[in-house]
């Protein structure tokens, strides 16, 4: 069921921004008398799921969800049809029309993008608010189990303060400004310390085969204890967080684990927190150092703040507040988005290994649905679309663009040929980036 969930936000998401950003050029295109012959979601290679036309225009879905396109008139895109530009231009079509209409066309979609992204934000704002885990609330640092991390002199109880150069108020300011962060500072038993963060960093994460980071340290709670345990018939039941073993106080799941290690074959007593109240067992612990009682692998926020491990604060906005709360959240975004290319393009931090493709955009979505999340999700792929769209590459609008400044400052208009051939490796250059991308997808799939 969580693998639908995840397939019907990826598709909603991209169905989404896909159909909003081609309206983007749809609209203009319109408004200034071109004619617009096709209108897809999807690519329709060969054959279409489904086309209907409407007046001039053909709608209609493809079956490779790998984009969409709008198809105007008397314009060389991606479908190339260069017999149709031997004709003379005629008043309906793209070429015939003055250079800031089609610059407008052209950069219609990627407005598009960032219009819906801060509407997204503007709305996140203000009808949830800001909901944040007070990093000054927690009390015994973070979890620590990437070897990449350990490596580097980091241990399980760290308390990050400041990654870069910006101050950790919030737990996800960690992740959040990580990328590109040259230094890391914590504290340790009260001291304060600094570990630099190598050049290649993101290139040696993109190669382990961990995901996590920093992560919050959680209780031992109970999610289930199977038919097959050897604790079925001792009173665990679902909820219930462990909080002594034999006489070791224990109030983290990594705690729980590293002290089972020395029970190994043994009877313990145990004493764990059922809603409220401390109770009392023994139990078995197999020759693995397991209780075979499955943990659950993250425990809620909200519960997490119930049982007194940190506070979570929450921002609300007033309407009118939500514009400037939408703003600080997009651009914000926008910045951090600036900065993760920034990285990808410079080779000595590796951070191209990291490129992925739409299996990595897939599994941004949770297995679960939340329309904060999906929305979230849905604003930043939005931002990615629209500066992705704007690099000045023929093919993509952003060497449309780039071609359209150039004419309208030179006064001079690129030859039809030129254009012809610049499109091709555009689209060239367009399907290395994409097959690198979901080529990397693959490679971590099979190897990592």
């Amino acid at each position: 069921m969580g693998i639908i969930i995840q397939i019907s936000q990826f598709l909603l998401g991209l169905s989404l921004l896909i159909i909003l950003h081609e309206l983007g050029h749809f609209i203009p295109a319109k408004l200034f008398g071109t004619r617009v012959e096709k209108f897809y979601l999807f690519f329709d290679v060969k054959f279409s799921l489904f086309k209907k036309k409407i007046g001039e225009t053909v709608y209609g879905i493809g079956w490779l969800p790998l984009g969409g396109y709008v198809k105007i008139s008397g314009m060389i895109d991606e479908s190339m049809d260069t017999e149709a530009m031997k004709e003379e231009p005629k008043s309906w079509e793209f070429r015939s029309k003055p250079a800031w209409q089609r610059l407008i066309i052209m950069l219609g979609g990627v407005i598009v993008n960032f219009v819906l992204a801060y509407v997204i934000y503007f709305f996140l704002s203000f009808i949830y608010g800001d909901k944040n885990i007070d990093a000054t609330s927690i009390q015994d640092g973070y979890l620590v189990e990437n070897p990449l991390l350990t490596d580097l002199g980091f241990k399980t109880g760290d308390n990050i303060t400041k990654v870069g150069d910006y101050d950790v108020n919030y737990v996800s300011d960690i992740k959040g400004n990580f990328i590109g962060a040259k230094t890391i500072e914590f504290t340790r038993d009260g001291v304060k310390k600094e570990i630099a963060m190598p050049v290649d960093f993101l290139g040696q994460f993109s190669d382990s085969k961990r995901r996590d980071l920093f992560e919050m340290r959680y209780p031992f709670m109970i999610a289930e204890v199977p038919d097959s345990s050897i604790n079925k018939s001792v009173n665990l039941k679902q909820y219930d967080v462990l909080t002594k073993i034999g006489q070791n106080k224990i109030k983290y799941y990594d705690q729980a684990v590293s002290i089972l290690e020395n029970y190994k074959g043994q009877t313990i007593d145990v004493e764990f927190l059922r809603e409220d109240v401390v109770l009392n067992e023994t139990i078995k612990v197999s020759n693995e150092g397991k209780i075979e009682a499955v943990p659950y692998g993250r425990v809620g926020s909200d519960y997490m703040q119930k049982l007194g491990y940190y506070n979570m604060t929450t921002k609300e906005y007033s309407f009118g507040e939500s514009f400037s709360g939408g703003y600080n959240k997009f651009t914000g975004q926008v910045g951090k988005y600036f900065g993760q290319l920034k990285e990808i393009g410079n080779p000595e931090t590796g951070a191209y290994k990291g490129v992925g493709g739409f299996y990595a955009i897939l599994n941004v979505f949770p297995n679960t649905w939340s329309w904060p999340v999906f929305w979230s999700i849905t604003a930043f792929l939005s931002i990615m679309l629209g500066v992705l769209n704007l690099l000045p590459i023929p093919a993509l609008d952003g060497g449309h663009v780039m071609f359209l400044l150039y004419e309208m400052i030179s006064g001079r208009k690129p030859s039809d040929k030129f254009m012809e051939y610049a499109q091709t490796v555009g689209f060239f250059i367009l399907i290395g980036l994409v097959l690198f991308a979901n080529g990397n997808d693959i490679f971590k799939a099979i190897f990592k």
